[in-house]
């Protein structure tokens, strides 16, 4: 028996040793394909590292203006409150809002004349007569003219009228309490003033003149505006108004009715 085991463990020892010869000539058969392949792979160029790296051709400043362009933008955190535009910065020449509200305001000035004179608005003046305005206790004589005294009459005797209550009268209802602008300094003075007085643009003293209602003193401006109400025997200067009978002839046209119309 012990020929056989002899035999036998010569016989596997064979069967390994030619398996190991199967397997390394296979494993050599494979080495050149193994080559091959490594030898493409290393040829092929890496994508990831041409991404990464820079053409030769840039520069480092180049390069280093792309990588600032790639980066991702921080993300700003979430907020609950509105955008609020930034106001614009005040300007050398535009006051800002505490210089503007410290600064004193201007003083306001009274209004002045054509001819440079002050003037100040008088309310709701009074007539005493025709040339003499009253407000309160403080009378105002309109200056260039002879106030008509209220208690004055015109005419010859057995025609006379009262002219100076007229001529109140006329000028009362002309300024109608009426707002006047008067040369004064101030609506402060005392006792009586003087001052040429306008309504609106017209001036009273012209107006009581042109119409006869009072006299304009001499060597005034209003002298030869009185000479011609004389002429014409307008106000105090003629008769009584009251007198005269109103014309009532009508000029007829084509179309007015001829003969009786009732």
């Amino acid at each position: 028996m012990r020929p056989a085991a002899f035999i036998t463990g010569i016989a596997g020892m064979a069967i390994m040793v030619g398996l190991l010869l199967a397997g390394q000539a296979r494993l050599n058969g494979s080495g050149p394909a193994d080559t091959g392949a490594g030898n493409v792979a290393a040829e092929l160029p890496d994508a990831n590292a041409d991404a990464a790296a820079p053409p030769a051709s840039l520069s480092d400043e180049d390069a280093a203006l792309i990588a600032r362009a790639t980066e991702p933008a921080p993300a700003e955190p979430a907020s609950s409150e509105p955008a609020v535009a930034p106001s614009p910065a005040p300007t050398q020449n535009a006051p800002t809002d505490q210089a503007a509200e410290g600064a004193p305001a201007p003083a306001e000035t009274p209004p002045a004349t054509s001819d440079g004179k002050d003037s100040v608005e008088l309310l709701r003046p009074t007539v005493e007569n025709a040339g003499m305005l009253s407000f309160g206790k403080r009378r105002l004589q309109i200056a260039g003219v002879i106030a008509t005294p209220a208690d004055k009459s015109c005419g010859s005797q057995g025609k006379q009228w009262p002219c100076g209550m007229m001529a109140k009268t006329a000028l009362r209802l002309y300024l109608r309490n009426r707002t006047v602008d008067c040369d004064l300094p101030s609506d402060a003075w005392e006792d009586m003033a003087t001052a040429a007085c306008r309504l609106g643009q017209q001036d009273i003293g012209t107006w009581l003149v042109e119409n006869g209602w009072a006299e304009a003193q001499p060597g005034s401006s209003l002298a030869a505006a009185g000479d011609k109400a004389k002429q014409a025997k307008a106000g105090i200067h003629g008769e009584d108004p009251r007198r005269r009978s109103p014309t009532t002839v009508r000029p007829q046209t084509d179309n007015a009715p001829q003969g009786d119309p009732l």
